[in-house]
């Protein structure tokens, strides 16, 4: 499809930055809680748990810390939710954003990122330099579509749709990259090239394939 590529779309933390999931192994191994638990917990009754309501800012930080400690106490174990939310900003991949940066110059690019209106800008982060640094990678993309902002999140089919109209694209003519496979199945089900990102070598060896572009030196 590589003459009928009208737009890369990106998911971000977890894509463009590492993912939040390995900073949930490593406080789970250091406060003695099973691995993968905190995932355990936002995956119950996953549409309207206190992390959805947090990425649709129906609840606030201090809200969100309170309903996350019950959920997690529900599963065994006691877990303050302002820990979780000081895990969620991850570091920037350079060799993703140069593929991105190469995206770009050939189609229009999108991100779609489920996040939460908590520290500095949509990347989440406590740090103000490393906060500035990300802003400028979002400021590569043509449109940006937070969960925060807009109120609904992934995998609401919605939210693809409103980006292929904000890009004004064909969804079947898009490739969409994310780290969760139950945020792929919409956008693949509207005809998108999905790519479930792994680690960062497989993604860019997929997007390579994918596209048909060389994205790394």
């Amino acid at each position: 499809m590589t003459d009928k590529i009208q737009a890369v779309i990106w998911d971000f933390g977890g894509v463009l930055t590492s993912s939040p999931f390995e900073a949930f192994n490593r406080y789970e191994a250091e406060n003695g809680l099973p691995k993968d638990f905190i995932r355990g917990v936002n995956a119950v009754n996953g549409d309207t748990n206190a992390w959805a309501k947090l990425e649709q800012s129906k609840v606030n930080a201090e809200e969100f810390d309170e309903l996350f400690r019950k959920e997690a106490e529900a599963l065994g174990h006691s877990v303050p939710g302002k820990d979780i939310l000081g895990l969620l900003s991850g570091n920037l991949r350079p060799r993703v954003v140069e593929a991105l940066k190469r995206c770009k110059a050939k189609v229009k690019v999108g991100c779609i990122t489920n996040n939460a209106p908590v520290g500095k800008g949509a990347g989440m982060q406590s740090d103000e330099g490393r906060a500035s640094e990300i802003e400028r990678v979002f400021g590569l993309f043509d449109e940006m579509i937070e969960s925060s902002k807009l109120g609904i999140r992934k995998p609401d089919p919605r939210i693809y749709a409103l980006m292929c109209e904000a890009l004004d694209v064909d969804p079947k003519h898009c490739v969409y990259l994310d780290d969760l496979g139950i945020n792929l199945k919409p956008a693949r089900a509207m005809g998108m090239t999905t790519i479930k990102v792994l680690n960062e070598d497989q993604l860019l060896s997929d997007l390579e394939t994918a596209t048909g572009w060389t994205l790394t030196d």
